[in-house]
């Protein structure tokens, strides 16, 4: 072993076990990693950030702001209204809704996929009398899955493409990950949704019959076409049934009325005064044609100087209902709009990891004399402390639950990387900007898998063209990109290149073709994508891609073969973290809301692993065959 190899071994693992020990945030540790490599003259310092200019690092950053676009456009909301059953068992429940996150993970980030699904995942675990946990693991995996299935719907996959074309001149096509990846997702899927979600412990959400925030009461217009224009009241109260939101008042040439007659006309022009919670009301509005009334306020108008208000006037529309309000016995003149102050309201914030929260405390951040907030309590790996924990440092996972007004809960949630959960961002469908976003990634997407653009040129000219449709709001582009994703994979990518440039992934490959696949190809590529796969589940995907791609290649030459089946189970290794909270975001992201522990992972995770195992190797070996 050369000096330069012993050099960017002992750093290699070094960085491993600073991932594993989390002490650091894994793109500080990216980036002391890639330091290192330069101080000891493995890279050279002209070189040193050339990984950022990598087409993966381009792509993936692109991918993220057209998966914004479908999120904030009401694009997907659309597609869940239409493709989860209302009525159905746990079975055909689980089953659809652990498909669909399968399926958006495939075209958008995973994470993105699995913020926009875990509303729905509570309030289907209500529905079918079932834990939260119950429901958000098999979410959870299916959206892990879903990224599997195509060159973008994981960043694992772009960097694994990035290699292959370094290696031999060409990446791996839009599609070509389908061909094993798309047989593994829906089997798991199966196992998943028929005995699999069985296996999941029923932990109780701390605290949660708590959390309820009850209705809201919204103003909607009829438009010109509305289904429920022409309607009596009585029947626009039967299709509104079907999303258990009701009709409890009209306004009508700026007169209210309260608790219409059942036999009153509806029309085009009217507005309609509608209880109906936040999950409620996104499908009664994008049903029936109705929009949200909304109404200019000294607020507003502060919104639009800061640059706010154009994205916050719908959220601003639907306001709590006030404990004491009493509806008027008759009809008055409507007030005017913004009159009332808005209420002081709970909500469930879950800690995303790369969230600005963590390590930091309420009392570190001055939460009451900075936001106007509380915080109340905050539930970890199942345990909850009802003090009011003002000197607990944050984690990535910890479900928090805040006291304050809606506008300052939003805001905060945004600004600081959390997902609401009983209290969430209403996205309401824009059939024209939701169709925009879908045919801008669709055509992205085309443009890729036909090779009419290199990969990163087409997500580029898709994100140019949702800010010039405004699908993505100019001010949102750079938010919308995963920032701590970026630096890991644009640090890790020349530190990767050493090992193959110095000669180490060779002699690492032959180390273990020697010791342990002692020359049997077969027994290498099951070596490969168990190893990834286990590394996958402490340390994050993308590293353990990056890392495990130089030793693939290493290993397809050492035993003189095509090193494309080698490359693919890295891929599939790297994508599939089921075994602990902390191998991919979306493990991490049910944690607190699923009550769970460090140790619950496994029970439905090692299943899943050991079917992805059985069902990848032989197909490996006949769709890409060394």
């Amino acid at each position: 072993m050369t000096q330069d190899q012993l050099l960017i071994v002992l750093i290699l693992l070094a960085t491993m076990v600073m991932f594993i020990w989390g002490r650091w945030r894994h793109d500080m540790v990216a980036g002391g990693a890639l330091l290192a490599c330069v101080l000891t003259g493995l890279i050279d310092a002209e070189a040193a950030f050339l990984g950022f200019a990598h087409p993966a690092v381009v792509t993936v950053a692109c991918v993220l702001v057209l998966s914004r676009g479908l999120q904030i456009s009401g694009a997907v909301d659309v597609l869940t209204r239409h493709v989860l059953p209302k009525q159905a068992g746990p079975v055909l429940s689980i089953a659809a809704l652990t498909g669909l996150g399968a399926f958006l993970s495939g075209f958008m980030n995973n994470v993105g996929a699995m913020a926009l699904l875990m509303p729905v995942a509570m309030q289907l675990s209500g529905r079918l009398n079932l834990t939260p946990g119950q429901v958000l693991m098999p979410l959870a995996f299916g959206t892990i899955l879903g990224g599997m299935t195509t060159l973008i719907g994981t960043p694992p996959n772009l960097i694994v493409s990035g290699f292959r074309n370094e290696s031999i001149g060409s990446g791996f096509e839009m599609f070509d990950f389908a061909f094993v990846g798309m047989a593994v997702a829906l089997l798991c899927v199966l196992f998943i949704a028929l005995p699999g979600w069985r296996l999941v412990p029923a932990r109780k959400q701390p605290g949660a019959e708590g959390f309820d925030t009850g209705a809201y009461f919204t103003e909607v217009r009829v438009l010109e076409g509305s289904k429920v224009a022409g309607m009596h009241i009585r029947e626009a109260d039967a299709a509104l049934g079907e999303t258990e939101a009701q009709i409890t008042g009209m306004i009508r040439n700026n007169v209210r009325i309260n608790a219409p007659l059942s036999g009153r006309y509806i029309k085009a022009g009217d507005i309609l005064i509608i209880e109906a919670d936040v999950e409620a009301l996104t499908g009664v509005i994008g049903a029936l044609g109705l929009a949200l009334e909304e109404a200019e306020s000294p607020d507003d108008d502060a919104d639009k100087e800061t640059g706010k208000g154009d994205d916050e006037s719908a959220s601003k529309s639907a306001k709590p209902q006030g404990k004491d309000e009493e509806p008027a016995e008759a009809e008055a003149p409507i007030e005017e709009p913004g009159s009332n102050g808005e209420g002081v309201i709970l909500m469930e914030l879950v800690v995303r990891t790369e969230s600005a929260l963590q390590g930091r405390s309420a009392s570190d951040m001055k939460l009451r004399t900075r936001y106007g907030l509380n915080l109340l309590a905050l539930s970890r790996e199942g345990s909850r402390s009802r003090a009011r924990l003002r000197t607990m440092k944050i984690k990535a996972g910890d479900l928090l639950l805040m006291q304050g007004s809606e506008e300052a809960l939003s805001e905060f949630a945004a600004d600081h990387g959390c997902i609401p959960l009983a209290e969430r961002e209403l996205h309401l469908p824009e059939r024209g900007k939701a169709l925009a976003a879908t045919l801008i990634m669709l055509a992205s997407v085309a443009a890729a898998a036909f090779a009419l653009l290199p990969t990163a040129i087409a997500f580029a000219a898709g994100v140019l063209a949702s800010m010039a449709v405004r699908t993505v709001p100019l001010r949102s582009v750079y938010d919308a990109i995963d920032w701590p994703v970026i630096i890991l994979l644009g640090a890790l990518m020349p530190v990767a290149s050493v090992m193959e440039s110095t000669g180490t992934a060779t002699l690492v490959a032959e180390l273990l073709m020697e010791h342990v696949a002692q020359g049997s190809t077969l027994v290498a590529l099951g070596l490969i994508l168990t190893l990834t796969m286990l590394i996958s589940s402490v340390v994050n995907n993308a590293a353990t891609a990056a890392a495990m791609c130089p030793i693939a290649l290493g290993t397809a030459a050492t035993l003189g073969v095509q090193a494309d089946a080698f490359l693919m189970a890295v891929a599939i290794g790297a994508s599939c973290a089921f075994l602990t909270p902390v191998g991919h975001q979306n493990n991490t992201l049910i944690l607190g809301p699923g009550g769970f522990r460090f140790g619950d992972y496994w029970r439905l995770g090692l299943p899943v692993s050991i079917l992805v195992v059985v069902i990848s190797i032989p197909l490996l070996w006949v769709v890409w065959p060394p």
